[in-house]
């Protein structure tokens, strides 16, 4: 699977989820998810962070980077559904460990992971809320004692991508960071419908949904812009 660098974010190219999924749980990669805004507004930190890592395309604006890069069979993967993907072309094999959320959003996520997936294998989970080293070092030694072959963080970036790399310097295995899919999968937050989706319209659906968040896709039509022009 090869990259391209976009504002110095490296951002892989996947052909399709499932090449995308074989990849990283054959070398146990760390998946970061890439959009337009993290392109736009990446720092030296934000870069090396998922640099080191799989940055996936999550949105429409990485696409449109890839694209114009050359890159012509790329597709869009949202993480809030490459997570469900990885369960269900792995759950009768792998092994998985839950963190992040609100306790009762993740009790109901594992209630309706096992009624969906009948079999599947979570070692163990706990909520978002890691406030302390001792937290940290007692969730560590979970991880590393339980062994998962696959663990889900769903703390938002940075916070997830940063708890990631430092559990897989002790756990070698596949992270995924899913921000709020756990509320999304719970039904807690209600996403576009397939038809907005389809038509890379989720951006409008949630602006029409929540217009306080214009001065976020603003960045969207100015990455595009900058895009057109060669700016990156």
């Amino acid at each position: 699977m090869f990259s391209k660098v976009v504002n110095g974010v490296k951002v892989y190219a996947p052909t399709s989820r499932e090449a995308l999924i074989e990849y990283a749980i054959k070398y146990q990669k760390i998946l970061v998810a890439v959009n337009a805004e993290k392109i736009l507004h990446a720092s030296d930190k934000s870069r090396d962070i998922i640099n080191r890592n799989l940055g996936y395309p999550d949105g429409i604006g990485a696409v449109w980077a890839l694209k114009k890069r050359g890159v012509k069979d790329v597709v869009k993967i949202p993480g809030c559904e490459l997570w469900l993907d990885i369960i269900k072309q792995n759950y009768k094999s792998k092994t998985f460990y839950l963190i992040g959320g609100k306790q009762e959003v993740l009790d109901q996520t594992v209630l309706n992971l096992k009624t969906e997936y009948p079999g599947i294998k979570i070692l163990n989970y706990r909520n978002g809320y890691i406030k302390t080293e001792d937290e940290e070092l007692a969730l560590t030694k979970d991880i590393t004692a339980y062994k998962p072959d696959v663990v889900f963080v769903a703390a938002g970036s940075p916070k997830q991508e940063i708890l990631m790399e430092k559990l897989h310097q002790k756990h070698k295995a596949t992270y995924q960071g899913l921000g709020g899919s756990f509320d999304v999968y719970t039904g807690r937050v209600v996403r576009a419908s397939k038809w907005w989706v389809e038509n890379n319209l989720e951006w409008a659906f949630r602006l029409l949904k929540e217009p306080s968040r214009i001065k976020r896709q603003i960045h969207l039509i100015r990455f595009y812009i900058l895009l057109q022009f060669n700016a990156y």
